[in-house]
């Protein structure tokens, strides 16, 4: 029996079983849907893309997967040669895994380490935002913010090694005056919390952050599984302000399969790079570095910039903009809107409770989850696709 994730299995509905997908769809047996959120934000170029289908199967010729302990193959090579060159800065050290949570994992192991390897055992905190979401494993819980998701965390109590700060300068640089001689890192989803809420928030707050990292000496993590490759309206946050170390997955292999990269900046390279074996980072997922997905991800690079998706992204903010223009209702608390994200969030949460079927019936795939309706869309979709998920929302509260 399948366990299916953030459900109460006795009492959840049914799930829509998709028989097959292509482009902006999913087809199941009576119905063909936009798929308004892109399989958790991750299917950019749309399903079965024959370039990426190509770069899969042809590396499935040669061989899936051999493990990166003792042995390395031309795609991750090639891969991490690519986003060497594709990422701000100097962000150039690339270290795989098999999902974004475990990238965190090892990105907030990696700033433990750093310090402990210079004998600064005091640095043991992490810095981290109100409403964060980072992932589902056990560190990554405690670095978020969020009981909807780990309320298991109540069995042990409130975390003496994470602060929360809202998204504020004020509580920011109390924060740093208060703790930064145990800091190890801050940990930010830049500009844009997903899973939180679609929480949106101004770059001056990480100008800020850079500033206060680099006066105190600590870490600088950004978090970009989700908004990594355009979310934002940005390539990357990184762009915008350079932080230590970069997390990215989903769009990563365009959705294809999972993979994601931890990568770490010279600074945080050399702290590792010791003739004393203890120095080392000791971890290493079987799949990191995987055959199949170093092959889609590099194609999936490929399109994101041959076909300038920048521009995509920016006519999908421009139509999301034009059509929810005006749009109020006493049941709405306020529209968010940035890069490829429109948020609409309600005050009570039984106000979404029937969307999704409500959707469903008029061609489009929602997951509205809490008080959160929202679409995050293939950047492949047209206008006419794009008006008829954002009218659906707008309709449910006219009916």
């Amino acid at each position: 029996m399948i366990w299916y994730p953030y459900q109460q299995m006795k009492t959840m509905p049914a799930p829509y079983e998709v028989l097959d997908a292509e482009g902006v769809y999913l087809y199941t047996k009576d119905q063909k849907l936009i798929d308004s959120v892109s399989s958790w934000w991750s299917v950019i170029h749309g399903y079965k893309h024959p370039e990426l289908t190509k770069a899969l199967t042809s590396q499935a010729n040669r061989f899936a997967h051999v493990m990166l302990g003792g042995l390395t193959h031309e795609p991750v090579r090639r891969l991490s040669d690519k986003l060497q060159s594709f990422l701000p800065g100097d962000l150039d050290y690339c270290f795989f895994s098999d999902s974004g949570s475990v990238a965190v994992e090892v990105a907030l192991k990696m700033a433990l380490q750093y310090y402990m390897n210079q004998g600064q055992t005091q640095r043991t905190m992490i810095l981290s935002l109100e409403h964060a979401y980072h992932g589902d494993t056990f560190k990554t819980m405690e670095a978020g913010d969020d009981e909807d998701y780990h309320f298991v965390l109540r069995a042990y109590g409130p975390s003496r090694h994470v602060i929360h700060i809202p998204t504020e300068t004020a509580a920011l640089e109390q924060a740093f005056l208060q703790y930064h001689q145990y800091l190890n890192c801050m940990l930010v989803e830049p500009l844009l919390q997903g899973a939180g809420g679609m929480r949106m928030y101004d770059r001056s707050f990480l100008k800020r952050a850079r500033e206060l990292c680099d006066q105190y000496g600590v870490l600088l993590i950004f978090d970009e599984v989700a908004t990594g490759f355009g979310r934002t309206g940005n390539r990357f946050v990184a762009d915008l302000v350079l932080p230590d170390i970069l997390v990215l997955g989903k769009a990563l292999t365009g959705g294809y399969i999972g993979h994601a990269v931890t990568v770490a900046n010279q600074k945080v390279y050399e702290g590792f790079y010791s003739d004393d074996p203890s120095h080392a980072l000791m971890h290493g997922p079987t799949f990191m570095g995987n055959a199949l997905a170093c092959a889609v991800a590099l194609k999936s690079i490929q399109l994101f910039e041959e076909q300038d998706y920048l521009s995509k992204i920016r006519r999908i903010e421009e139509i999301t903009r034009r059509e929810m223009a005006g749009f109020a209702d006493p049941r709405v608390r306020e529209v968010r809107i940035m890069g490829g994200c429109v948020c609409v969030e309600v005050w009570d949460p039984d106000t979404l409770r029937g969307y999704q079927q409500f959707a469903y019936d008029r061609g489009v795939f929602s997951r509205p989850f809490l008080q959160y309706l929202y679409a995050m869309v293939p950047y492949v979709i047209s206008e006419m696709e794009l008006v008829q998920v954002l009218r659906t929302m707008r309709e449910w509260f006219s009916r």
